[in-house]
């Protein structure tokens, strides 16, 4: 069915391709992010994750984002700038800055100047801080440096009289006190080493410039077309395969049979050869006839046979009989005229409505319901046996006719607009 779909509504496939080619280049107006890059900033000493996380906020906090767009100058503000930059913390205490920008040197210049922003404004933030507890670690650090002088004054003290050569035990216990203090001194420094990094916790440090895009970030403009054009494509394809499934029209013999109340008496090959359409699609596309009907590798011209119509005339009884055809249905309505052709006076073609089917002629003596294979539900069917019955008429038979399509035309064959069948079983 695939294969009937594509060469039957190719056509329509394709602008529907096209189309959907067309939304999606405009749609990359607002789904494109255009040039992205990011821009990092290590920060200093251990951190708790909701510090990081604070920092990261104060990245695109309101200040930050309007001196960047004050120090770019590019007659942005920081609203405008909101919507392109985005944070996220990565390990290692390090606050990925992201921005987008129409051109990849706007977008480099962006992620820089806001990550040279960010580090200053959380700089000053921390130097102009009266907290007690920056206060608390700087006398600290002044106490600690206060005892490291003071040891390391007694431990020269000590190693001058060591040093005097003479083993008692005296120099003994110098020793170990000397040995003592310099442990001490050891932990002091540690201490006061651990005092200097935690002072360094507002240290921050922008790693390097950020990157100069090479290409627009994904999805871009020639992405979002062809997925547009592959989206159309399918969503026609499978329009077209779930109205067939869907499609309650009767394409069985024996069901066909059974609504209308009548034998059938042959089944015919049929081209379907109905007028030009008017409507915009058929003029232009030219694609509006059924797709889904069988192809059959023959000419044609070769679908075209009297005898067989004639054995059918020869097989109905002679009497008046009317020649049923349903509106709208072409090569029903050609079939039942050329059946009334060779039949001459006892036959009688007519058409009736599918919708509300009435039979007028009350001379006849039966009917033939001359009808396409797919043309009409079930219901539409039995409708048209109720209308023979309110008639006062029987249904002698049925006339099927099996729409085709011929693969190949014989060179400088001509056709007649009448030949409209192909020899089936009669």
């Amino acid at each position: 069915m695939i294969g009937q779909v594509l060469r039957g509504r190719w056509r329509t496939l394709v602008v529907l391709a096209l189309l959907g080619a067309l939304v999606g280049a405009g749609s990359s107006v607002i789904l494109s992010p255009g040039y992205r890059t990011t821009s990092s900033v290590l920060l200093q000493g251990p951190r708790e994750a909701d510090e990081l996380l604070t920092q990261a906020e104060v990245a695109t906090s309101s200040v930050v984002l309007d001196r960047a767009a004050a120090g770019l100058g590019d007659g942005e503000t920081g609203a405008d700038l909101r919507d392109k930059v985005t944070t996220s913390v990565a390990q290692g205490n390090v606050i990925t800055i992201e921005a987008t920008g129409d051109t990849a040197e706007q977008t480099q210049r962006l992620a820089d100047q806001l990550a040279q922003e960010f580090v200053k404004y959380s700089t000053q933030i921390i130097a102009g801080s009266g907290d007690a507890a920056v206060q608390l670690a700087q006398e600290r650090r002044e106490t600690l440096r206060q005892q490291v002088a003071q040891t390391n004054q007694r431990i020269s003290e000590l190693s001058a009289k060591v040093n005097d050569g003479k083993t008692t035990v005296e120099s003994v216990q110098l020793r170990t006190e000397l040995q003592g203090l310099r442990s001490t001194i050891e932990s002091a420094m540690s201490t006061l080493n651990a005092a200097d990094t935690a002072s360094g916790l507002g240290n921050m440090v922008v790693l390097g410039s950020a990157e100069l895009p090479s290409a627009a970030a994904a999805p871009t403009l020639p992405q979002l077309a062809i997925g547009g054009a592959v989206l159309f494509f399918l969503i026609g394809l499978f329009g077209h395969l779930f109205t067939a499934r869907t499609d309650r029209r009767l394409r069985d013999d024996e069901e066909i049979a059974a609504a209308i109340g009548g034998p059938v008496l042959a089944t015919f090959d049929a081209v379907d050869r109905r007028p030009a359409g008017t409507t915009l699609r058929a003029k232009i596309l030219r694609d509006d006839r059924p797709w889904n009907i069988p192809r059959v590798d023959v000419f044609a011209d070769e679908i075209d046979a009297d005898i067989q119509y004639r054995r059918l005339v020869s097989r109905l009884p002679h009497r008046r009989l009317l020649v049923l055809a349903v509106d709208g249905d072409h090569a029903g309505q050609a079939a039942a005229g050329r059946i009334a052709r060779l039949a001459g006076r006892w036959f009688a073609p007519v058409t009736v409505s599918p919708a509300r089917p009435v039979i007028e002629d009350a001379d006849a003596e039966g009917v033939l319901v001359v009808t396409s294979l797919g043309s009409r539900s079930a219901w539409e069917l039995v409708g048209i046996a109720e209308a023979v019955a309110d008639a006062g008429l029987a249904v002698v038979g049925t006339v099927l006719l099996r729409p085709v399509s011929p693969t190949r035309t014989r060179p400088g064959a001509s056709t007649h607009a009448d030949h409209e069948a192909l020899a089936g079983t009669a």
